[in-house]
């Protein structure tokens, strides 16, 4: 795949409007939704280019991918968020390389992870991955169990716990995943009314490329879009 730079920077503004107009459409500002690139399988020179276009955040699957990529663009100014499935055995990596995590979905993984980033005296900021749609295919913890879950992070010192993060079932009309959009806003809210010690709970990653108007319209503070911007993948 091969996104020449001019075309990167036209869809950059193109998304850019489309997140400036949904915000506006519900009377929130832009500057509290971020745009995270989903750059998983995307080369690191087509990568840069996009930073070039202005991409701040890069969003990455795969630790061992973004390993490599780290190396090559360490001298790029921009945040590192993990958005995939994390093992536990790759806690230690993540801690290294990532920013904020967006998948965490067990106590045993933000242990390790708190583990990890006490070894290296980091405070890893992490959001929950809840599985609002209780599909068995999917991570994420289910609704009924994250209050718990919350409360049991909350004393890991390790760890500073930002917000929810969650992929609703795919449809082709975003309409119809409004209503999962919009239960993970009330479950944050929920939370949030606890509050709990080291649980802030004021970011919401959700929306990608097909529905992250919708999402921004249900409170989505970080939206995961990777083929708007790189185009599909090979």
């Amino acid at each position: 795949m091969k996104m020449e730079p001019e075309n990167l920077k036209k869809s950059l503004e193109k998304i850019n409007g489309l997140i400036k107009k949904a915000a506006a459409s519900c009377g929130r500002d832009t500057d509290t939704i971020r745009l995270v690139a989903a750059s998983k399988t995307i080369p690191a020179p087509t990568v840069r280019k996009a930073i070039e276009a202005g991409i701040t955040i890069l969003g990455e699957n795969y630790i061992q991918e973004a390993g490599k990529k780290f190396d090559m663009l360490s001298s790029c100014p921009v945040s590192w968020h993990f958005i995939g499935h994390l093992q536990s055995n790759k806690a230690k990596y993540a801690v290294r390389l990532f920013d904020l995590i967006h998948s965490v979905d067990s106590l045993k993984l933000a242990m390790q992870l708190n583990k990890q980033a006490q070894k290296i005296n980091k405070v890893q900021q992490i959001l929950i991955q809840i599985n609002i749609s209780g599909e068995s295919t999917k991570s994420g913890i289910y609704k009924d169990n994250a209050f718990e879950l919350t409360k049991n992070i909350s004393g890991l010192e390790n760890l500073s716990v930002k917000g929810l993060m969650a992929m609703p079932p795919y449809f082709s009309d975003p309409e119809k995943v409004r209503p999962y959009f919009s239960a993970v806003r009330s479950l944050r809210d929920l939370i949030k009314k606890e509050n709990i010690q080291n649980i802030d709970m004021n970011e919401l990653s959700m929306g990608m490329t097909g529905d992250f108007e919708v999402a921004i319209e249900e409170g989505a503070t970080l939206v995961r879009i990777g083929t708007a911007i790189f185009g599909k993948r090979d």
